[in-house]
């Protein structure tokens, strides 16, 4: 089947716009489910309304969970938003939940369903049954769940709900992704006796989002003790009991906001996310210190993050182990740059919506670049690129990372740049406006339910 294409835009000079994006993907969805597993009702103030967190909000209420829009108003101006309040309810089965693609729907859902009395039904598009899934199925087994699975432990999945879970204890293999750990502690406080989680093999990567679950976790009351999760092999303990209900605004999504802080640095303009916050577990943050290195100049400050481009665009030698999400439009900056850079750390991003190393790799060489794969990473040596279709293999990421690259690369065809609504509603939209020098407020809504 032929997908369309998105004529990326080629900037005209340099780009100089405020764009203020909606929520974080990743907050949200966490939120969301503790709301579920809350006491009372809980409010999420701004949520980010995209692919994923619809796929989640849709996946509770099949388990019982009533998810409402209530009007609000934006505290950061005056436009209308629209919040979500959430009212949890006795979790039950018989359930068919739809995961699309995201990985935290098809991850943290398995650990809330053990807790549904019936069976529940998950399965995702034709990429999600091969994604890494056998962590979470094989430490509920262990758990004393009952989990029927494709071979290889992939969806589509089968949980058999007894409303509880009884064992405490569990170790497990999250070198694929932080994701198996964030499940199984955000499920934790409703199970009878909490749970001890002990990671044993290689480094967690994007480590930063389980720091995320820790302090959601906190946010609604839960006792956490990640006093050894610094260790050879880290340790959480979630003690048992109430789950606080939320009243919380959401924070705006930093992995989102890279393409766009990117294109200051590649036009040599200035770029202004509002909102950006002083202190942040979102592992989007480490744009500032990328940019910064790559000869951008970065400042944050109360009203938010600015990046100023200063015409040069140096390679770097950097670590992305712990902030994966960024690695696309790093590795578009790196192809753009004044000098070769390796990234390193990014194993674990073959099994992510496509294997973005190997299509990166594909796309790039494509438009005339030099990349090469290495064990972990790329090396990516700078060559003059020109126009072509860029696919995205069904990943929001590599769409983002054509658009960076079109902005000095002419006659770059996207294809399938909807695919971005997974995370980010109407992003040509607010490219276009950036471009324009536009003030771009992101999207509050995005599909109603």
């Amino acid at each position: 089947m032929t997908l369309p294409t998105w004529a990326a835009p080629v900037a005209t000079g340099p780009v100089r716009a405020s764009v203020t994006l909606p929520g974080s993907k990743s907050l949200t969805n966490r939120y969301l489910v503790l709301a579920a597993l809350a006491e009372g009702p809980s409010r999420l103030r701004a949520p980010l309304r995209s692919r994923d967190t619809l796929l989640m909000a849709r996946a509770l209420q099949e388990l019982g969970i009533t998810i409402e829009d209530d009007a609000a108003t934006d505290p950061v101006g005056t436009d209308p938003v629209t919040d979500w309040v959430i009212t949890p309810g006795p979790l039950r089965g018989p359930a068919r939940i739809d995961c699309g693609l995201a990985g935290t729907v098809m991850r943290f859902l398995p650990p809330v369903a053990a807790l549904a009395t019936g069976e529940v039904d998950l399965d995702g598009d034709a990429r999600a049954r091969e994604r890494p899934m056998a962590a979470v199925v094989g430490a509920l087994r262990d758990l004393g769940v009952r989990v029927d699975a494709a071979p290889g432990d992939h969806l589509p999945l089968r949980v058999h709900g007894r409303g509880a879970v009884h064992v405490d204890t569990v170790q497990l293999d999250a070198s694929p992704s932080s994701q198996f750990v964030s499940a199984l502690l955000l499920a934790a406080p409703r199970f009878a006796r909490g749970l001890t989680l002990r990671h044993v093999g290689p480094p967690i990567p994007s480590q930063p989002h389980v720091s995320m679950t820790v302090e959601v976790l906190r946010d609604a009351g839960v006792s956490v003790d990640d006093s050894e999760a610094a260790g050879e092999h880290p340790t959480w303990r979630v003690e048992p009991g109430p789950v606080g209900a939320l009243d919380i605004q959401v924070e705006p999504d930093l992995s989102n906001a890279a393409p766009f802080v990117a294109a200051a640095a590649v036009t040599g303009g200035e770029v202004r996310i509002p909102s950006w916050p002083q202190y942040t577990t979102q592992a989007g943050d480490a744009m500032r210190d990328l940019l910064d290195a790559m000869g951008a100049e970065v400042s944050l400050d109360r009203s938010g993050l600015i990046v100023r481009g200063t015409g040069e665009l140096y390679g770097v030698d950097v670590d992305l182990h712990d902030a994966s999400e960024v690695a696309t439009v790093v590795a578009a900056l790196a192809a753009l740059a004044e000098g070769p850079s390796r990234l390193r750390g990014l194993a674990h991003v073959r099994g992510h919506e496509t294997d973005r190393l190997a299509a990166l790799t594909t796309e790039i060489t494509k438009l005339g670049g030099d990349v090469t794969q290495t064990e972990d990473g790329l090396v990516i040596v700078p060559r003059p690129l020109h126009g072509g279709v860029f696919t995205t293999y069904a990943d929001h990421r590599m769409a983002t990372a054509a658009a960076v690259l079109g902005l000095r690369v002419p006659g770059i065809e996207v294809e399938d740049v909807g695919t971005t609504a997974k995370t980010l509603p109407d992003f040509t939209g607010l490219w276009t406006a950036m471009l324009a020098g536009h003030h771009t407020p992101g999207p509050r809504d995005g599909e109603r339910r």
